[in-house]
């Protein structure tokens, strides 16, 4: 009851505003675990997704944007509250922000549209499982279905080492309309179908190509085993990162890259994430198709993004939860009215600024406490400069740096990691210590923020470091000494 009288308070804090037919209409589409193998991207030289790269042409890609955390609920709760993780102090899969005291009344995205005449819709994934999706948590005014995986093997297709129930991938015998996305996509379509009068604010979530990544036949049939082409791999390539690096995934459900190879898994899980990658272009364009057919697509702002990357056997790693590239660069579009087509911005963009980019586009009163910055001059100029580079968070005093040119990686302990992107994409070389690059080294620096701790209840990918040198992951204490689980 507390909580339900926070959120009014707040909500009736700043203005209402009746609801204004001239505003656009916004369609939010979330991906979850999408990496940049989008054909607009570049990510993978094999990967077929027609739709989201018809959007990309019909307005602005961002092709250095990157998320805010590795990990699906920090991530989210800093998109939609327009927070960086170490502000909030929200780092693991829980808790909810809502169940922290002091972030009890931050004011969301949807609260702050809905306040602004919008009509809120929500179905799939776009705060963490099933957070934002209770009455009482007033985040929407409109619910429908949960996110999920639908028709699921009797078994596990591939026993891994952690054996968790979501960690499996391949082919079974299922149709697609029996896919939670399908189902979810098709909520959405039925939305737009009869939208109301209103301006909208229509957000769906996709579950994949998170694990378990299941597809089915005719998706496997696009990437053809004979020639598929793996992601690029350097043996040793973790022997210039610090040990502090694999900190960060200590120990997690998803399997070492070592795991993949022993047991011939590697083509089969690339293949798989390919796959589903494909899928969820499928049902990106039926939304789209209907937005088109029901005479929306002039009225609406269409911005699409994931929450983070995935690696697939980069870096000796299966998974997220890193501060390289792979784990933090994503897709995001934006097309629609006040957006340029054809854009192909290489600056450097953070899912943080989708809160002030859209209340802009909008022509909203525009909040005084995000943290983001409006991505606006680049989607009328995709050559407009920027000022900020994207910072990704992971656990306190974790963070990666990524400009234009440079990736610059801190961890807690004080361990640095540089890479030229320019001249060395796979970061394969780390630079950090080479006195050449004392000054990018030294600039980069300038933009660690300093971390909030996990704030109370926090757990699930729950890392800490004390001064005195000590590292906790998960509750127990990890020792220099330590072997890396699963891999010495």
């Amino acid at each position: 009851m507390k909580q339900l009288v926070r959120l009014l308070v707040c909500l009736f804090a700043f203005p209402t505003f009746a609801a204004d037919s001239t505003r656009p209409n916004i369609l939010f589409i979330a991906i979850d675990d999408q990496n940049d193998w989008i054909g607009c991207l570049g990510g993978h030289p094999q990967i077929k997704t027609p739709n989201i790269d018809q959007l990309a042409e019909r307005g602005t890609v961002f092709l250095n944007a990157h998320c805010q955390s590795p990990l699906c609920n920090p991530s989210r709760t800093s998109l939609m509250t327009g927070r960086r993780p170490d502000s909030t102090g929200v780092y693991g899969l829980a808790p909810w922000f809502r169940q922290v005291e002091d972030l009890k009344s931050i004011v969301s995205l949807p609260q702050y549209l809905r306040a602004h005449g919008y009509r809120t819709l929500t179905a799939g994934k776009i705060y963490h499982g099933g957070y934002g999706r209770k009455k009482t948590d007033s985040e929407f005014d409109v619910i429908g279905p949960p996110p999920g995986i639908g028709v699921r093997p009797k078994e596990k297709l591939v026993q891994t080492p952690s054996n968790h129930r979501l960690v499996d991938w391949g082919v079974f015998p299922h149709r697609d309309a029996d896919k939670q996305d399908y189902i979810v996509a098709s909520w959405g379509v039925e939305q737009l179908e009869n939208p109301p009068k209103e301006p909208f604010f229509l957000s769906v979530g996709f579950f994949l190509p998170h694990v378990p990544c299941y597809a089915t036949q005719k998706w496997f049939d696009l990437y053809p085993e004979e020639t598929l082409q793996l992601p690029p791999f350097l043996e040793d390539d973790r022997a210039d990162t610090p040990r502090f690096s694999w900190y960060l995934h200590w120990k997690l459900p998803e399997p070492r890259h070592r795991f993949l190879v022993d047991n011939n898994q590697w083509h089969n899980l690339v293949r798989s994430y390919l796959a589903c990658t494909s899928f969820v272009d499928s049902q990106v364009g039926r939304l789209l198709n209907a937005l088109k057919k029901n005479k929306l697509e002039e009225s609406t702002i269409v911005v699409l993004w994931s929450d983070h990357g995935w690696h697939l056997g980069e870096k000796a790693i299966t998974g997220k939860n890193t501060l390289w590239d792979r784990g933090t660069r994503v897709p995001l579009i934006f097309a629609g009215p006040g957006v340029a087509s054809g854009g192909r911005c290489k600056q450097p963009a953070e899912l943080l600024d989708i809160y002030p980019t859209l209340s802009d586009l909008c022509d909203l009163t525009q909040r005084d406490d995000l943290e983001g910055h409006s991505l606006v001059p680049q989607l009328k100029d995709d050559q407009a400069s920027r000022e900020w580079p994207a910072i990704t968070t992971h656990n306190h005093d974790n963070h990666g740096v990524r400009s234009e040119n440079w990736r610059y990686i801190r961890y807690a302990d004080g361990s640095e990691e540089l890479y030229d992107m320019r001249t060395d994409p796979n970061e394969w070389n780390n630079v950090a210590d080479d006195p050449r690059f004392a000054r990018i080294v030294k600039q980069h620096r300038g933009w660690i923020p300093e971390s909030r701790k996990p704030v109370p209840g926090s757990k699930h990918r729950i890392l800490l470091y004390s001064e005195d040198g000590s590292v906790n992951w998960e509750g127990s204490d990890v020792n220099p000494d330590d072997p890396v689980p699963e891999l010495d």
